[in-house]
């Protein structure tokens, strides 16, 4: 049975000091767990970034090997009909990998439920920050280095940033730091707020994140 939770969190500026605003999120999570339903999604999630592409010739596919190597009797070995058997060196390979589509169906109430459910179990590690996309706006990493300092984030640990949208200069200003993932509202999963030590929200993302996972 799904149940309701409330949870709040007081907006931070870029100095990281604490503003009056407020931001509620109404989450719907299961009464008892929902642990299994977020399994199933990290591992939809991490089937679909399979590529799928790994492949193994068979004995038909191999190039040669239409010539009887030698005669089927008197010689006094063993009959062989082709030099490609995969018993043999340079032959095929018996019941060797074929590219393949590998996907996991989830309901999307199932997905949300389960994002939901994550976000809930995270909330210490959640805080709300300023508008981020008009704080960065030059592409220069000591510059979003400064601001990580200024809200005391440790860049040794995993830290997700969750905005509307990715403005150019958040993406190159970002992509050099290997414990940062910026990541937009509409492409939020369970997978990357599982490995993140520390989340941080804007204000556009947190109504982003209400109309598109919680209504």
């Amino acid at each position: 049975m799904a149940i309701q939770k409330t949870i709040e969190y007081n907006s931070l500026d870029s100095n990281g000091q604490t503003l009056s605003d407020k931001y509620n999120f109404k989450l719907n999570i299961l009464e008892n767990s929902a642990n299994y339903l977020i399994h199933r999604d990290i591992l939809r999630h991490q089937l679909s970034q399979k590529q799928g592409t790994v492949s193994t010739k068979t004995r038909s596919e191999v190039r040669g090997g239409g010539k009887k190597p030698w005669q089927q009797k008197g010689t006094g070995r063993a009959r062989a009909g082709s030099s490609r058997s995969p018993l043999w060196k340079g032959g095929g390979v018996i019941f060797g990998p074929k590219p393949k589509v590998s996907n996991l169906k989830l309901n999307k109430k199932e997905r949300n439920l389960a994002l939901q459910t994550l976000l809930y179990n995270k909330r210490n590690s959640i805080s709300v920050i300023g508008e981020l996309e008009s704080l960065v706006t030059d592409s220069k990493t000591k510059v979003f280095c400064d601001i990580c300092k200024n809200y005391n984030l440790d860049l040794n640990q995993k830290i997700l940033f969750v905005v509307s949208k990715k403005t150019i200069p958040l993406k190159l200003s970002t992509r050099n730091l290997k414990n940062v993932e910026l990541i937009s509202a509409s492409n939020l999963n369970t997978l990357s707020l599982l490995k993140a030590k520390k989340i941080l929200l804007t204000p556009l993302a947190v109504n982003d994140i209400k109309e598109i996972y919680c209504d």
